[in-house]
């Protein structure tokens, strides 16, 4: 009996071989080296984004199972971060009929101060809260637009199913991501804003990417930021949070021309909407973040001397700035840059900085994993903080 592959590397020699691919026929299909390949499958590179949609593209997989998600528990207490999932699904199910209820939906205004509570524990990545609050809220919701069908009503639905797509796919649950999204989509459409079909591609471009198919998603990016209405109150936020997602796409295609445009021009929208947070659609579109996407973009672009130097200018009054999501989220990438440069203590000290401030996030984040579990073979004992890490990731 063969045992059940535990590190990415693993997974991905796994999934290679059920192919019938050697490493040099996977290096043909990806445009990596044979010998980054074998690193990886053996444990001595980390696995970046990149490099796992293009290898789940090769081999017709999907990311999540070389990555190894969702990422369950072992025991009711560390699994009931996925006890939500079953109930979305449910959620889900009422598309042509309004849902079965033993009682009336609630006023909007009441469904509508939940689900800002909603948006604010998705900001602070705390994704167990999170679950036990939205499959209801998105009940109540569908039973309103069947009900009445008001652009309010319509709205609030599309910022449910966008809370809940993201809520799925940090998860892991791709599928489910996918279908939500298609969801939002139906939402946008009726709800009478322009831009929420717009904050659709955003996410669109996401789950594109994972797919390996980054040129593609920046030009839909492109196109969609081109084809903002500027006369829209959300048109900043609009444009400046499509650009900076192209522009992150971009990177990881290896594109930095494309990307650093695409960062420039946020810059620039950034500078003309001045110190006014634009955060109405959920985008953080902030000065601080947009401070965080250029070491992001470096990091993709593997250029670990422009992420060193980014990552400086990310001063504590920059992350307080932003959300705690997004402050986990610069700490992951600036592990990945130390760790791919061989600072052994400075990756594992922003991966703990990471869980301190996000550590539902940091736990079940794919390339937090990734270097934790490759910084665990560097050292020959195992520090206690990073030991206590991986027992709680699981790893």
């Amino acid at each position: 009996m063969t045992s059940t592959p535990r590190s990415i590397g693993e997974r991905i020699a796994a999934a290679r071989k059920r192919r019938g691919l050697t490493q040099v026929a996977l290096a043909r299909l990806t445009h990596y080296s044979r010998p980054h390949i074998a690193q990886v499958e053996t444990d001595n590179k980390a696995a970046t984004p990149a490099f796992i949609s293009a290898v789940a593209a090769a081999l017709a997989v999907d990311p999540a199972e070389l990555y190894g998600q969702p990422y369950r528990g072992e025991t009711p207490g560390a699994d009931r971060v996925h006890a939500a999932i079953a109930e979305l699904r449910r959620a889900l199910v009422w598309v042509d009929i309004p849902p079965e209820r033993d009682a009336p939906p609630r006023s909007l205004d009441q469904i509508a101060a939940d689900l800002a509570t909603c948006q604010n524990l998705r900001r602070a990545a705390q994704h167990t809260r999170l679950g036990t609050l939205l499959p209801a809220l998105i009940e109540e919701l569908t039973h309103h637009t069947h009900d009445h069908g008001t652009s309010r009503a319509w709205w609030l639905l599309f910022s449910a199913f966008e809370t809940a797509g993201e809520l799925t796919r940090r998860l892991g649950y791709t599928d489910l991501a996918g279908q939500i999204m298609e969801r939002s989509a139906v939402a946008a459409a009726h709800a009478e804003d322009p831009i929420l079909p717009l904050m659709v591609t955003r996410r669109r471009a996401l789950l594109m990417s994972n797919a390996a198919a980054d040129r593609a998603a920046v030009r839909m990016l492109t196109a969609a930021a081109d084809s903002v209405d500027h006369t829209h109150p959300g048109a900043d936020e609009a444009a400046g949070s499509l650009h900076l997602r192209a522009a992150v796409v971009a990177a990881r295609a290896g594109d930095a021309s494309t990307a650093w445009d695409h960062y420039n021009e946020a810059r620039s929208v950034s500078r003309r909407a001045g110190q006014q947070p634009l955060d109405r659609y959920l985008t953080n579109f902030v000065p601080g973040n947009i401070t965080i996407h250029g070491c992001a973009i470096a990091v993709e672009l593997r250029d670990w001397d422009e992420a060193a130097r980014r990552s400086a200018a990310v001063t504590d009054t920059v992350l307080r700035s932003v959300s705690p999501e997004r402050q986990a989220h610069h700490r992951i990438d600036t592990a990945r840059a130390h760790q791919e440069t061989g600072h052994r203590d400075a990756a594992l000290d922003e991966l703990l900085a990471a869980d301190r401030t996000a550590p539902q996030m940091t736990r079940y984040h794919p390339s937090a994993r990734s270097v934790a579990a490759h910084l665990a073979t560097g050292y020959r004992d195992l520090p206690e903080p990073l030991r206590i890490l991986m027992s709680r990731m699981h790893l």
